[in-house]
């Protein structure tokens, strides 16, 4: 079974990056409107609007949000410019309505694939706008060929906004070095163990080492004090991390637990009313197919489920 689950996360991965299997989908109507319905178990909406309501929800329940209009690696600069717009229409909507969320973004998605220096023009944009709420700005883990230039445009960012967060993939070998420097800088380190395929030699297979390597990062951010996100939906870690909040005492808006809307958000729930900081992260627009792929690599038997969303 295990073997099984792996050759299906593994063809999942790759479906999420076949651009030609994306642009089908979304050229095509009918089969764009039969996937849409296991997708929107994982999504805020197609709209920031659809979105917004279900973050006015979650709000209420005490859970804070995260959004972003999904999308990455865009080729040309009015590409990056429109989804910059958009970011800045999340900052402004959010502040305008008093409501507890961050924004995250991927720097592909407002211009690091056509230049950094208009990714860091765009970024600076979107938080001149955050800074008018004091609303965070989260920057998404992407692939391994952009780490470094993630890394820069976030070390050049936060010294212009101090409300700019990184996320670090825990499963790679080089976030042990990535680490060190980032620990300096004031803002968030969100905690990922990582979901990209790499080539060989690059991250840890899922298991008791990853997990001891994430752990490793999360003690070393709560002893500090260091403001973060502990994102991951694996329970046995996340009851870990509760005995490193109960030897560390961090204050509470130092940490959080975060999980993906609509992934075992149960056992979110079961932290908020233990007393933790609990952040759902959402995502919204078109371009859902990557997304609902990694989701469902995460767990092949999911698949189950999203073709009982199809047909209910």
């Amino acid at each position: 079974m295990d073997k099984l689950l792996s050759i299906g996360s593994a063809a999942l991965k790759k479906a999420a990056l076949n651009e030609e299997a994306k642009a089908f989908i979304l050229e095509n109507e009918a089969l764009f409107n039969v996937l849409k319905k296991a997708a929107d178990r994982y999504i805020g909406g197609e709209t920031l609007e659809e979105t917004l309501v279900k973050v006015v929800q979650q709000n209420q329940q005490g859970f804070k949000c995260s959004v972003e209009f999904m999308g990455e690696s865009t080729r040309n600069e009015q590409e990056a410019l429109d989804a910059t717009r958009e970011f800045i229409r999340i900052c402004r909507e959010t502040g305008s309505r008093k409501l507890y969320s961050t924004v995250s973004l991927d720097l592909s998605h407002i211009g690091l694939a056509v230049s950094e220096d208009l990714c860091f023009s765009n970024l600076m944009a979107i938080c001149a706008e955050a800074a008018q709420s004091a609303t965070e700005v989260i920057i998404s883990a992407e692939g391994t060929e952009r780490t470094d230039a993630i890394i820069n445009t976030y070390k050049r960012a936060v010294r212009e906004y101090s409300g700019v967060g990184i996320t670090m993939q825990a499963y790679l070998y080089r976030s042990k070095d990535d680490f060190k420097e980032l620990i300096k800088e004031p803002g968030r380190i969100r905690i990922v163990k990582g979901a990209f395929e790499t080539a060989p030699g690059l991250s840890m297979p899922r298991g008791e080492q990853l997990d001891e390597a994430y752990l490793g990062y999360v003690a070393q951010l709560l002893f500090d004090g260091h403001l973060c996100s502990i994102a991951t939906h694996h329970h046995e870690v996340q009851q870990q991390v509760k005995e490193l909040i109960r030897q560390y005492k961090p204050a509470k808006d130092r940490y959080e637990f975060e999980s993906l809307y609509g992934i075992q958000t149960e056992q979110l729930e079961v932290l908020k009313e233990e007393g933790h900081p609990a952040k759902l992260y959402f995502v919204y627009g078109k371009e859902w197919y990557l997304y609902l792929c990694n989701r469902l690599a995460e767990y092949p038997l999911n698949i189950f489920r999203a073709l009982n969303d199809i047909v209910s």
